[in-house]
């Protein structure tokens, strides 16, 4: 003890001299301790790093990103890169491929982050495409949670519109609780059981003992904050779930294998989304609606410099107008928009046939026989499945559709609509009268010239549908 200091200054007073080997003593220097087989942990301001996006059609592409960039400014870049339509739906999706999960990244997480996250080697990816259920839960007037499965409603023993839903939930002073049957997956095997479960802000939880929600029946299950929630896509395939709606809860430190997933299955779309959207709400609270905000408010400002590009009419925010007098008014008396939707509908039955009454030679050339086929809603001949499953990918929203050939009828078209979470289809024909051609979803009782009439009428009337057409499913090459 008595020759260490006599030792210290003799240590500092020699010369010093350089590592030869610096990034061997500080690994965050370090191209070979900092890999990410050894866990690098959150990236380095003002770094720049690759990070590869791929498109639906399976072609990728190189961006430059620093450690700050969020998933909205990525998808800026590529809308700008693209061409494409400008709003708030295009989104950036994780997808592993091996684990058949997916999960859309919210607009203010850090690509680089999540991306530093997936374990090396993975086939883990992202996707650029449409996600028109993103901001749903704050735009939809009908509610996207069950009352069944909100405490407040049952415990109140009353109905709560959507809104005051939604803000009970942004609210951290409140405690909405969501509650259900769930089929949970055990860990290690491919036997699922039925249990109850109850999403808090605290974590989920699932009863021992059917609904019961005595603390001694209740077993912690997942925690919000340090977790993920995603679609199972290929549950059946790879999990053997009981239904097709499947999700999982992934711990963030849970990089690859099955090991670690917290794998769940709902009975029906509805019940899927009520939980997604509730988990959402739990851990992001109000950067959730802050991010829509700004989402909105992007919309007002033009995204770049140059000729503004023309938005799609399913964009708009569409009113129902009088034009019968000098000037134009809002029909604001929903009885008397119904009656204005009606008279619309009739005049343009008179329009068409007046149409379709003058000399052929005014009438339809091939050029507006096959004019659909540069429009972004037209997906040629793509299969009923495949078209079940991009619809599925966008978003089960109203209004979300595709037009696509007809595989039965040779002739024909098919107009895929999303309706209640559910997609149905609707054959249009093409039927041909003293020569003229025209096309029909109801046996001729309302004819148009061409697709794309077909379309743009039925953006602003509902006519034989269940709900008007809002957004269509569009694919970009990247």
């Amino acid at each position: 003890s008595r020759q260490l200091p006599q030792e210290e200054p003799r240590a500092s007073s020699l010369p010093s001299i350089p590592n030869p080997f610096p990034e061997l003593c500080s690994p965050s220097n370090s191209p070979i301790l900092s890999s990410p087989a050894l866990g690098q942990g959150p990236p380095r301001e003002g770094t720049s790093h690759v990070v590869k996006v791929f498109g639906e059609d399976g072609a990728c592409r190189s961006l430059e990103a620093s450690a700050g960039t969020t998933a909205r400014q990525l998808c800026e870049t590529l809308v700008r890169r693209t061409r494409a339509l400008h709003d708030h739906s295009w989104a950036l999706v994780e997808l592993h491929q091996h684990l058949a999960l997916e999960r859309c990244l919210e607009d203010h997480e850090s690509v680089v982050e999540v991306q530093s996250s997936w374990a090396p080697g993975a086939d883990s990816r992202f996707v650029f495409r449409k996600n028109f259920a993103k901001y749903e839960l704050f735009k939809s007037n009908a509610s996207l949670f069950p009352e069944v499965m909100v405490s407040s409603c049952l415990e109140a023993n009353k109905s709560m519109a959507h809104s005051e839903l939604i803000q009970n939930f942004l609210n951290s002073g409140s405690c909405p609780e969501v509650q259900g049957f769930l089929q949970l997956r055990e860990a290690g095997r491919k036997v699922w059981k039925r249990f109850h479960f109850s999403l808090r802000r605290s974590g989920l939880y699932y009863s021992t003992k059917g609904t019961s929600k005595d603390p001694r029946h209740l077993q912690y299950f997942a925690d919000l904050t340090e977790s993920n929630i995603y679609y199972v896509t290929q549950g059946k395939k790879l999990y053997g779930t009981p239904t097709e709606f499947g999700f999982c809860i992934k711990p963030h430190k849970v990089r690859s294998g099955v090991k670690g997933l917290k794998l769940l299955c709902s009975e029906d779309e509805q019940s899927r989304s009520c939980w997604m959207a509730a988990f959402r709400l739990f851990k992001y609270g109000m950067q959730l609606y802050r991010n829509y905000q700004q989402a909105q408010a992007r919309l007002s400002q033009p995204p770049w410099i140059g000729p503004t590009p023309l938005r799609s009419v399913s964009d708009n925010s569409l009113v129902a107008m009088d034009f019968s007098g000098c000037t134009g008014r809002v029909i604001e008396n929903p009885s008397e928009v119904l009656t204005a939707a009606l008279e619309e509908a009739q005049a343009w039955r008179k329009k068409t046939t007046h149409r379709y009454s003058l000399p052929a030679a005014c009438h339809s050339s091939p050029l507006s026989a096959a004019i659909h086929r540069t429009q972004p809603w037209f997906h040629g001949r793509i299969s009923r499945e495949d078209t079940q499953q991009l619809i599925g990918r966008q978003g089960l929203v109203d209004g979300v559709f595709l037009v696509r050939e007809s595989q039965r009828n040779p002739k024909g078209f098919v107009l895929s609509l999303c309706h209640l979470q559910r997609i149905k289809h609707y054959l249009i024909l093409p039927s041909e009268e003293e020569g003229r051609l025209y096309f029909t979803m109801d046996d001729g009782q309302t004819r148009f010239a061409d697709l794309i009439q077909l379309v743009e009428f039925h953006q602003i009337n509902r006519g034989i549908l269940p709900c008007k057409l809002r957004h269509y499913c569009t694919c970009v090459a990247l």
